[in-house]
C-alpha cells in the first residue's frame, strides 16, 4: 500500500499497471488500424498484383508507407502491445525489402558502337512546350519523346526544332492525346501501340544500327480506370516482347513505378530502367511541385540489354507537373 500524495489516501500500487495499460488502449487500436491499411498494400506487393482501388494508387507511394508503419510500431511499443510490435517490425522489413531496385543491371557484353542521349518530357497539355524547347537546345539530345503535346505544342516543335530534328513520328491530338518522337537519326515507320493517348513507334537508324523506339503514355490508374491502365501497360509489354532481337528504347510517362506489378511485367521482357542503371531509380518525377522531397518516379527510359546507361538527370521545367528525364546511353554491338 502507498499514500496518494494528492489526496492523502492509501492506494494499492498493484492497480497502477492495469490503469496504465487501459490508458494506452487507444494507442493499440490506432496502431492496428495503421498496420491493417499498410498490410493490404504490402500484401498485394507480396502477391505480385496491383489489386483494386485504392491499392494501385497507394503502391505508387510504397516507400512512404514506412511512415504509417513506423508510427504504428511506436504506438505499439508505447501501449506495450507486443503482438503489434512484431507486426510492425514485419511490415517495416517487407517494405525495406521491396524498396530495393527491381530488375537486372548486367553490363552489355559487346563492344560499344554508338553514344546517344535521350530526353523524355510530359509537357502537361502543351503548357511546358516553351521550357521543353529551351531544354532541348541546352541538352542537345539525339532522341526526344514528348507526351501531352497537343496541336499548339506540335506546331511549336515543328517551327522551332525541325532544323535540328528533321525526323519525327507523331500522334496528333488535343489535350493529353498528342505525342511526338523527334530524332536526329533517320526514322522509318513502325506500328505504335493503340491507346487512349498517343503512343507512336518508329525504328531509328543509329549510325547503321536499327533501334526500335516506342513512346509510352498509358492512362493513369484513376479509381474508375484501373482496368484500362493495366490493359494499356500490358499492350506496351506485348509490343516490347514482339522483337527482343533488336535493340529498343521505350520512353515516356508510364504512369507506373517499379512497385506496380504491371510495370514489372514490362521489365520482365528484358528491358532495364536507365535511371536505375545510372543509380537514380527512386528519384521523383511527379508531381514536380513537391519534387524531389515527395513523389514518385513514373517517367522512365527503358532500354534493352544492348544499352548501358551512364548518367540520368532530372530537369525542373516550368508550367508542367512532370520533371523531364535525360539519360546518356551507349549502344553495344553483339558480344
Amino acid at each position: 500500500m502507498d499514500t496518494d500524495t494528492a489526496t492523502g489516501e492509501w492506494t494499492d500500487s498493484r492497480d497502477r499497471p492495469a490503469a496504465r495499460r487501459a490508458g494506452w488502449r487507444p494507442g493499440a487500436w490506432w496502431a492496428a488500424l495503421l498496420f491493417a491499411g499498410v498490410s493490404v498494400v504490402v500484401g498485394c506487393r507480396v502477391a505480385d498484383t496491383d489489386g483494386i482501388t485504392p491499392v494501385p494508387q497507394l503502391l505508387a507511394f510504397l516507400p512512404w508507407l514506412l511512415v504509417p508503419a513506423g508510427a504504428g510500431l511506436l504506438l505499439s511499443l508505447l501501449a506495450r502491445w507486443w503482438t503489434g510490435a512484431v507486426w510492425g517490425v514485419a511490415l517495416l522489413g517487407l517494405l525495406a525489402w521491396f524498396i530495393e531496385p527491381y530488375g537486372t543491371t548486367d553490363e552489355p557484353a559487346g563492344p560499344p558502337v554508338a553514344e546517344l542521349r535521350v530526353l523524355t518530357s510530359n509537357v502537361e497539355f502543351g503548357q511546358g512546350t516553351g521550357e521543353l524547347i529551351a531544354a532541348v537546345r541546352r541538352e542537345e539530345p539525339d532522341l526526344v519523346f514528348v507526351q501531352e503535346c497537343e496541336y499548339t505544342c506540335d506546331a511549336a516543335l515543328r517551327r522551332e526544332l525541325a532544323a535540328d530534328y528533321p525526323h519525327r513520328r507523331a500522334v496528333e491530338g488535343g489535350g493529353s492525346e498528342g505525342s511526338v518522337i523527334l530524332s536526329v537519326f533517320p526514322l522509318r515507320a513502325a506500328p505504335g501501340v493503340p491507346a487512349t493517348m498517343g503512343m507512336p513507334g518508329a525504328v531509328a537508324d543509329v549510325r547503321g544500327h536499327a533501334v526500335r523506339l516506342q513512346l509510352a503514355h498509358p492512362m493513369p490508374p484513376l479509381p474508375d480506370q484501373v482496368g484500362l491502365w493495366r490493359k494499356e501497360l500490358d499492350a506496351l509489354r506485348d509490343a516490347a516482347a514482339e522483337d527482343t532481337g533488336t535493340p529498343a528504347v521505350l520512353a515516356g510517362d508510364f504512369n507506373a513505378s517499379q512497385d506496380h506489378a504491371a510495370f514489372r511485367r514490362l521489365l520482365d521482357t528484358g528491358l532495364r530502367d536507365a535511371a536505375r542503371l545510372a543509380g537514380a531509380d527512386r528519384t521523383v518525377t511527379w508531381p514536380a511541385r513537391t519534387a524531389p522531397a515527395f513523389g514518385v518516379q513514373i517517367d522512365h527510359v527503358l532500354v534493352s540489354e544492348e544499352f548501358a546507361a551512364h548518367r540520368a538527370r532530372f530537369l525542373d521545367l516550368a508550367d508542367t507537373d512532370h520533371r523531364a528525364l535525360v539519360v546518356d546511353l551507349t549502344l553495344h554491338g553483339a558480344g
